[in-house]
């Protein structure tokens, strides 16, 4: 069981390093080594994971390309503008809100340039804002009812009859107080800006001039708020179906009642909308399947599909070991799953991937489906290493350099805002569960 432990990590770990599809396509490898080699029987793949994230993604891409993620820009940025010096606490509720509507986090890419300019006209340290509001942009994919990351939960803890609802009500008010208290903690970072070396010097360099950051002017209004509103529309009736489940539609089955189940009202949704979009505002399918958007999100299915099968394959073929070995420790203190969470969630640079990766050995250990909801945000562990793509792009917007990787490396300017709003998020979480 150790060897083959140590072939999916070696899996992991070359994937993340290559980046992309590489993640989804090394976990192809392991899960043949795992086939092949020492004999162990396939699961079947995440099949209803998969199809609800391309649904979802679809969805998101028709709506960039048809102008509602340029619309969005825009009124952020004019919020920022007209309120500058509260730069800190509105950077990061603008980047949760556009990840807790969109669904994926790389919706935050067009806002960055925006934080960093304006925190720099106002003489603001920039890298309070740009911290916290990656951060934030991150921890609001476990708020989002549409993201990849809560549909994989839903999915997985829909036989103990959890709805959606009761992840969001957990979720939503943890994660986004978990990200104001960073945002509090982040407006004290640092020196002042006038009294940063490395800005003085590249003021002395005359590295700065008075050229201004503009977001582009959407070139169709009525398309771009036509588009919002039909996906914001969709994502409220996703959550209503999740939380009522009376709203579904129901057939019988050998005498029994059933229900339609999420994935299928998601994926039936999330298709109709971006049809609908496309169709309203007369948008070329084929600009959406190029926009940044559908690209991220690709990647990310190929992701969970090598990677969670891989993953699957090694839980099922060693569950007998694993519980073993571990179960009565965590039933003794089943908050150190919260940190195999956040471990993995470092390795695989995917919150979807590693709910789907170790939520089946949570539940096959005997955790509560609400701790493991609690617990949800700790797959936020991604900002620890200093290499995802959002990390990296705040970094090279902020001009004034004081957005930055330590010379330790993990020193970085994401490391505290990251950990004070997972800590929260997960404490908060622990809390709100006993109290429902």
């Amino acid at each position: 069981m150790i060897l083959q432990l140590l072939f999916v990590l070696t899996a992991i770990i070359i994937g993340a390093r290559i980046g992309g599809i590489g993640l989804g396509v090394m976990g192809g490898i392991g899960l043949g080594i795992l086939t092949f080699v020492f004999g162990l029987q396939p699961t079947a793949p995440p099949i209803d994971v998969m199809l609800m994230i391309v649904a979802v993604i679809s969805a998101a891409a028709c709506m960039q390309a048809a102008g509602g993620l340029d619309l969005m820009v825009k009124v952020a940025e004019r919020l920022l503008r007209k309120n500058p010096q509260h730069v800190t606490l509105l950077a990061p509720l603008v980047t949760y809100t556009f990840t807790f509507i969109a669904g994926t986090g790389h919706v935050a890419y067009s806002v960055l340039p925006v934080i960093a300019e304006v925190a720099t006209e106002t003489k603001i340290r920039p890298e309070r804002p740009m911290g916290i509001a990656v951060i934030a942009s991150q921890q609001a994919i476990t708020a989002s009812p549409i993201s990849a990351a809560t549909v994989a939960l839903l999915g997985m803890l829909a036989g103990f009859d959890i709805t959606l609802f009761d992840i969001l009500k957990i979720s939503i008010p943890a994660t986004l107080v978990g990200v104001l208290v960073g945002a509090f903690y982040s407006m004290r970072v640092g020196k002042e800006l006038v009294d940063d070396p490395e800005y003085q010097k590249r003021l002395a360099a005359g590295e700065f001039n008075k050229a201004r950051h503009e977001t582009a002017d959407v070139a169709d209004m009525r398309k771009a708020k036509l588009s919002v509103i039909v996906f914001v529309v969709a994502t409220v009736f996703i959550v209503l179906f999740g939380s009522i489940e009376s709203l579904r539609p129901s057939y019988m089955v050998d005498g029994q009642k059933v229900l339609l189940e999420m994935p299928s009202i998601i994926e039936i949704l999330m298709l109709s909308v971006a049809a609908l979009i496309l169709l309203l505002t007369r948008t070329g399918g084929l600009k959406a399947a190029q926009g940044s958007v559908f690209s991220a999100g690709m990647q990310a299915v190929v992701a969970i599909f090598g990677i969670a099968w891989m993953g699957d394959t090694f839980l099922q073929g060693n569950m007998t070991e694993l519980k073993a070995s571990i179960e009565e420790i965590v039933r003794q203190m089943p908050w150190l799953f919260g940190i195999a969470l956040f471990v993995m969630s470092i390795l695989l640079y995917s919150q979807a991937a590693t709910v789907r990766a170790l939520v089946p050995l949570g539940i096959a250990l005997g955790i509560s489906p609400y701790m493991l909801i609690a617990m949800f945000p700790a797959v936020n562990g991604y900002f620890f290493i200093p290499n995802y793509p959002t990390v990296v792009a705040a970094i090279n917007f902020d001009r004034t350099g004081t957005t930055r990787i330590g010379k330790y490396i993990l020193n970085h300017s994401f490391m505290m805002p990251g950990l004070i709003a997972t800590v929260v998020a997960v404490a908060l979480g622990l809390l709100l569960i006993q109290m429902y």
